[in-house]
């Protein structure tokens, strides 16, 4: 069986004293139980205050990015290794907007992952479809697409480690959410995918959500049979939020 995983992506926010006061409330509120697994990922600055806060807690922390170079001179980029210095056991590659601001292609995102598993990192590969991409009916191929590229590169082994996030681009900040039915149908997909490669993996692989999650619709998202968690935005910037969303599974 899957254990769920409530991930929240910070984005470009925080601050030190903001940072205490959250990372605090979210350890003091956890329900008890090990049933779901917890994971903040954090801008690169704060990732040691991450590891000093939650080292004695179940909560993991990640990063929002890796570097597709081991090492060398690349000016502002950060390595697997260095990530995995900070003790991140996850980290997010090919979030939509690296995609969208940034121009990272489905190849660029496969090479970010093996690096990230080379230091037993494991990546939060992110897959989505724009708005006009869903209208015209392209959402199976424009995910397959992007899923297929980090397949092609991965053992078996080394895919049965990653974590899949299925994040509608449409919904993603904008209030607006795929149905339960809309995320399973694709969640399926990709699951579908998975298993062309290895059935093993398949069946361990854990598939998020990442289309504006909140408490209001975590139940019925989560209730879906291959939506093993979250990638939360906004509402893990609030404690209260992001506990309600873990206490819906």
């Amino acid at each position: 069986m899957r254990r769920t995983l409530i991930a929240g992506n910070w984005k470009m926010n925080g601050s030190f004293s903001a940072n205490q006061t959250l990372l605090t409330g979210i350890i003091a509120g956890l329900p008890v139980g090990d049933a779901v697994e917890t994971l903040v990922c954090a801008p690169a600055p704060y990732l040691a205050q991450c590891a000093d806060v939650l080292e004695k807690s179940s909560v993991a922390w990640g990063a929002q990015d890796v570097s597709d170079h081991a090492k060398g001179a690349f000016t502002g980029e950060v390595s697997a290794a260095m990530l995995a210095d900070c003790r991140c056991k996850y980290v997010i590659v090919g979030h939509s907007e690296r995609r969208a601001y940034h121009a990272e292609s489905n190849e660029l995102v496969a090479q970010k992952a093996v690096l990230a598993l080379s230091e037993n990192i494991m990546p939060v590969v992110c897959v989505g479809e724009t708005l006009e991409q869903r209208e015209s009916g392209a959402t199976n191929e424009v995910v397959a697409a992007q899923l297929q590229a980090v397949i092609d590169v991965l053992t078996d082994e080394q895919l049965a480690r990653i974590v899949v996030a299925y994040e509608p681009v449409w919904a993603i900040g904008t209030g607006k959410t795929a149905t339960p039915q809309m995320a399973q149908d694709v969640h399926a997909f990709l699951r579908s995918q998975l298993a062309i490669k290895s059935v093993a993996a398949a069946n361990v692989v854990r598939i998020l959500y990442g289309g504006s999650m909140k408490p209001e619709n975590a139940k019925e998202l989560l209730a879906m049979e291959d939506i093993d968690g979250g990638l939360i935005g906004g509402a893990a910037l609030s404690s209260v939020d992001f506990l309600a969303i873990i206490s819906a599974c």
